[in-house]
């Protein structure tokens, strides 16, 4: 898979470390030389379209806004955004002719964040929880929660807010988690997250084997996502086989989904573990062996 399309799977973002590791130091500096990653920052790539959302919300004198706001942010998204985002204040108005090309949203941005050319880093999550579907935002909820924003300081945001879009938000925010490894993960979690006594969990160790994406401890059931994802050689395929067999023998139900699966495909996902889960009952008895991480 080329550099572009594996940076797109792991949630638009990827590492230095990551892409040399999948990839050679020449593919990674040529797809940085044809456009195809930008620098976000030391050490940090991601997909292009940084220089559109900039450039639309300069144009409107406005603020990079939700999904534009989240790459700015270096966080990982369920996919980019198709234009670019930007948030205006109230009562301004804009021409159907200068909106054009941009998703445009009203508000009331602050001071620092007019002067800096995007929400802060809580108001970007708040924004994607009230604003976005709900997987789209818990990918973006887990992303900022890895980096370092704390779920009492969003829950506390949250509070704020008005009462439109209040309790939404508040279940983006309680329902995230900074053990998922990349958005693939959220988007996952939410497609299986109301399935009638579902229980999964992150990144749970099983049986000392390794952490699958997520595991319902009770009915002994692994969901994993599968992607291209910087895991595209004979030996990372011959080590994904192994794990699945690993956890097979301490008898797990070990689905998994493509990353096509999860992000166009979700009825079939849902419908999948609903099935399985139903099947093991709650006779197969909580794992033992599972722990947090």
């Amino acid at each position: 898979m080329e550099v572009a399309g594996a940076v797109l799977q792991a949630g638009g973002v990827a590492s230095w470390a990551e892409l040399t590791a999948a990839f050679s130091r020449v593919e990674v500096d040529a797809a940085i030389a044809e456009g195809h990653l930008v620098r976000l920052r030391r050490g940090r790539y991601g997909l292009p379209g940084l220089d559109r959302d900039r450039a639309g919300a300069a144009a409107l004198d406005g603020v990079r806004d939700r999904l534009s706001a989240a790459r700015y942010w270096g966080w990982g998204v369920k996919l980019p955004p198709e234009r670019a985002q930007v948030l205006v204040p109230r009562g301004r108005n804009v021409s159907p002719q200068r909106r054009r090309g941009i998703d445009l949203r009203w508000g009331a941005p602050s001071e620092e964040e007019r002067r800096r050319g995007v929400t802060c880093r809580v108001q970007t999550v708040l924004d994607c929880a009230r604003f976005l579907e709900f997987d789209a935002a818990l990918a973006v909820a887990d992303s900022a929660l890895r980096d370092g924003l704390t779920r009492t300081e969003l829950l506390l945001a949250c509070a704020r807010l008005p009462r439109c879009g209040r309790g939404t938000a508040f279940r983006v925010v309680e329902l995230a988690d900074a053990r998922a490894a990349n958005p693939f993960e959220p988007v996952l979690r939410a497609i299986v997250i109301d399935i009638p006594g579902a229980a999964f969990e992150p990144q749970v160790w099983v049986g000392g084997i390794g952490r699958p994406d997520l595991v319902d401890r009770s009915r002994r059931v692994i969901v994993e996502g599968d992607s291209f994802e910087f895991h595209s050689d004979a030996t990372s395929l011959n080590r994904d086989m192994e794990r699945h067999n690993a956890f097979v023998a301490v008898d797990h139900a070990v689905l998994r989904f493509g990353w096509r699966h999860a992000m166009f495909q979700q009825d079939y996902v849902r419908a999948t573990v609903a099935g399985v889960l139903s099947a093991r009952g709650r006779s197969v008895g909580q794992c033992t062996d599972c722990t947090a991480a």
